[in-house]
């Protein structure tokens, strides 16, 4: 007869158990993982409204990501090394518990008002005020259930893998799902209470998957046979720096391209969520044995991603190039830098230093990009340093360094020589002069002879970091000041042969002003606005048509967008204009005469209110003539002033024949029809100023056509209008820029001239009603891009 079991012996829970409890922990690891990266999206997408749409905001919430994956492996290490098996699970569920009283995730308050300076360290500190505990208690999940979950009497407890597919299977989902199905289907109100919701239940599912494990001692293997006592190799200092390097550049590069993508275009989750996603799918795919073999496939590839992208800093390769090329550059150079950090990994003792070091790296380089780098690099040389530096990730770099030493210099030397004689039998020929053109392409050509090998095609990215980094990456000939604030990197340049003075927002003008009159005299007195700004440029035309309907006097207006200030030669002295501004960086720059002369020589105490231009608008009186919005044509793409919620409010503050003015010279994204449809809703009609057939400069949302001037609602025929936005490579000087003449050119874009002078007239813009209209929650960047001729 079999005896008892003792009752001090563990109970051995019974198999449905034991596979109800691994499913809840499979279940409360994928939820976390959901959550955890979903938490920044929300967090992002509820301050973006406030804060002028700037790539920075997606920045420092990734920030906020990478401390809290930081954060949450030094407490599980803590909680599990310190802490018995159920106090560790009461304290961490204690945790969860606190992290209620912050949620649902939200836009704190204090967003409402930027400060001055030091945006983004202010940014990164209210949001993890508010958001800060649950992640933390996020990101500890996975090593807290791997822990308790190893003393569980069941086979697959002690397998990592199935965790591990669950957190990438959460994370992945969150990405992916967010910009498909999430933010089209679901209000972000709704999304913060579904995400607080979420929250609760992991609660339940920890506690049902690692209670009665937690409180058993993990389970004993069978003790291996003796073997030769050994000592562990201890770590190096310089082994500790290396992962932390190899974490960082891929997360420095990934804040750095993801910022470039969003000013290209405009900052939303279709934007700046796929390269995270990318950088994510390399910890998948990078830290395994079979890595090794594909990285010699991704080395080509990363050098030749790499010259074209040397290129694209003196020439515009264009969107659908950039957007190729930034994310694949996103993905191959973490993959090969996660590549090399796999196969350094230490001894199975050192493995916990080992990751700590790597979420440290990965903290410390989005810190650097989204905190450091706007005050280190004012023109953005972060970009090309990081390019250079990303070559020295490269698996096999030092492999058999001392035997190959000789050879590999000998290499860069001989391919070094031969490409200096090419550079100077090409000026010779072609007469060439543009040095940033030619030591692009010089570096171009040295990568692409250097893919196979490591250490040369290290060189070539110190090359391109030493040639790069220290110009400015500019515009062709506009070698000038550069400052970079929370919005983007301002440069202010002169044309080539130095008669104009622009401003630039990343590669797009926002203003110039004329230095030298045509006769090579320097321009004195009242400075004469050029570019779309222009008397008989669109915008100029444009305010001088809506100011005539009203018998000569706008009245009160407003300017959303201050650029240079070109727009304040346009007020007439009876007229009370204002600008609304978001970035004081650029107030500084418009005051300075020393750089731009509109604001002191024209209207030296017109008012300029610095902060949310929504929020500025509403404490403006309800009887504006006019409303400029002046920010589309440069930077990224204002969503969220033209949101269905946004001109609400514009529409609500014009008087009984007030005019809404949309500057839409943006070179991807025409919003037209949807802000037809929007302007439809209130009761006005929306009128295009251009040729048929072409994007529109201006878009007008009017009571009636007749109050935009004489020639409202008829359209003349004409050229293509001129744009704001071109390749600045075609920058060439005064030429170009001609403010005077209704039949000048500007980039080789003709511009026929107001409606008086033959021109294009406004032409009525239909609203479609398969065009979902833009809100604070959801705007389709899709349709605007496919809508814009060439899209």
């Amino acid at each position: 007869m079999p005896t008892a079991p003792s009752s001090l012996a563990p109970r051995v829970p019974s198999v449905p158990v034991a596979e109800l409890r691994c499913a809840a922990a499979l279940a409360a690891l994928a939820l976390s993982a959901f959550l955890l990266f979903s938490a920044p999206i929300l967090l992002a997408r509820a301050a973006l409204p406030g804060l002028g749409g700037s790539p920075a905001v997606w920045s420092v919430a990734l920030v906020l990501l990478q401390a809290a994956l930081l954060g949450g492996q030094l407490y599980g290490l803590a909680a599990t090394r310190w802490l018995a098996g159920r106090r560790a699970l009461l304290l961490h569920l204690a945790l969860m518990g606190a992290a209620l009283l912050v949620l649902p995730p939200h836009r704190p308050a204090a967003l409402a008002r930027l400060p001055a300076e030091g945006e983004a360290p202010w940014l990164l500190g209210l949001l993890a005020v508010a958001a800060g505990p649950p992640l933390l208690a996020l990101a500890a999940n996975g090593l807290l259930l791997q822990g308790w979950l190893s003393g569980a009497d069941h086979p697959r407890a002690r397998d990592p893998a199935p965790l591990a597919a669950a957190s990438h299977g959460g994370a992945f989902a969150a990405l992916l799902a967010y910009p498909v199905l999430i933010e089209p289907l679901v209000s972000l109100r709704a999304q913060e209470w579904a995400w607080t919701a979420g929250f609760c239940l992991l609660a339940p599912l920890i506690a049902a998957a690692a209670w009665s494990a937690a409180g058993t001692p993990p389970a004993r293997a069978p003790a291996p046979p003796p073997a030769p006592a050994k000592r562990p190799v201890p770590l190096t200092g310089a082994a500790l720096a290396g992962f932390v390097a190899l974490a960082f550049v891929p997360a420095a590069f990934l804040v750095a391209v993801t910022t470039r993508l969003c000013a290209e275009l405009a900052t939303a989750p279709l934007v700046f969520l796929p390269p995270l996603a990318l950088h994510l799918l390399t910890f998948v795919t990078a830290f395994r044995d079979s890595a090794v073999r594909v990285a010699r496939w991704l080395a080509p590839l990363q050098v030749g991603g790499t010259a074209l992208a040397i290129l694209g800093l003196v020439v515009d390769l264009g969107l659908a190039a950039n957007l190729v090329l930034g994310l694949g550059l996103v993905l191959v150079n973490a993959s090969l830098c996660h590549t090399t950090l796999y196969r350094a990994r230490p001894e199975t003792a050192h493995l916990t230093v080992y990751a700590v070091c790597i979420a440290l790296g990965g903290l410390l380089g989005s810190a650097a990009g989204a905190l450091l780098a706007p005050a280190l690099f004012p023109a953005g040389q972060d970009y090309p340093l990081l390019l250079g530096a990303a070559l020295l990730g490269r698996p096999g770099l030092l492999d058999g360094a001392r035997a190959a030493r000789a050879r590999g210099f000998g290499e860069a030397a001989l391919v070094c020589a031969l490409l200096a004689l090419l550079i100077l039998a090409g000026c010779a020929l072609l007469g060439l002069a543009a040095p940033r053109l030619l030591i692009g392409l010089g570096l171009c050509g040295l990568l692409a002879l250097s893919w196979a090998s490591p250490r040369l095609a290290a060189l070539s990215g110190i090359g391109a970091l030493l040639a790069l980094a220290g110009p400015a990456p500019a515009p062709p000939g506009a070698a000038g000041e550069s400052l970079r604030s929370f919005s983007g990197i301002h440069r202010i340049a002169a044309s080539p042969d130095g008669g104009t003075r622009l401003l630039w927002h990343e590669s797009r003008p926002q203003g110039a002003m004329r230095l030298r009159r045509e006769d090579g005299t320097p321009a004195t007195g009242e400075p004469a606005p050029l570019l779309a700004y222009a008397p008989d440029g669109p915008v100029g035309a444009a305010i001088r048509g809506i100011r005539a309907a009203r018998g000569g006097d706008l009245g009160d207006v407003v300017v959303v967008g201050l650029g240079a200030g070109s727009l304040a030669c346009a007020a007439r002295p009876r007229e009370a204009w204002t600008f609304l501004e978001s970035d004081p960086v650029l107030l500084r720059i418009a005051r300075d005469p020393a750089r731009f002369r509109f604001l002191a020589a024209c209207a030296p105490t017109m008012p300029v209110v610095v902060g949310d231009p929504r929020l500025s608008l509403a404490d403006r009186p309800a009887d504006l003539g006019l409303i400029l919005i002046d920010t589309a044509a440069s930077g990224p793409f204002p969503i969220h002033l033209l949101t269905r919620e946004a001109l609400r409010l514009a529409v609500s503050k014009l008087d009984r024949t007030g005019v809404l003015l949309i500057h839409l010279a943006h070179p991807h994204l025409d919003p037209g029809a949807v802000l037809a449809g929007i302007g439809a809703e209130f009761g006005l009609s929306a009128w295009a100023l251009g040729a048929p057939g072409a994007a529109p400069t201006l878009l007008a949302l009017v009571r009636d056509p007749a109050h935009l001037g004489p020639w409202g609602g008829r359209a003349r025929p004409g050229g293509a209008l001129l744009r704001d936005t071109v390749p600045s490579d075609t920058l060439q000087g005064d030429a170009l820029l001609r403010d005077a003449s209704p039949r000048g050119t500007w980039a080789g874009n003709p511009w026929p001239g107001p409606p008086e002078a033959g021109g294009p007239g406004w032409r009525r813009v239909p609203a479609d009603p398969g065009r979902r209209p833009w809100t604070d929650d959801h705007a389709d960047l899709l349709g605007a891009l496919r809508a814009r001729p060439g899209g």
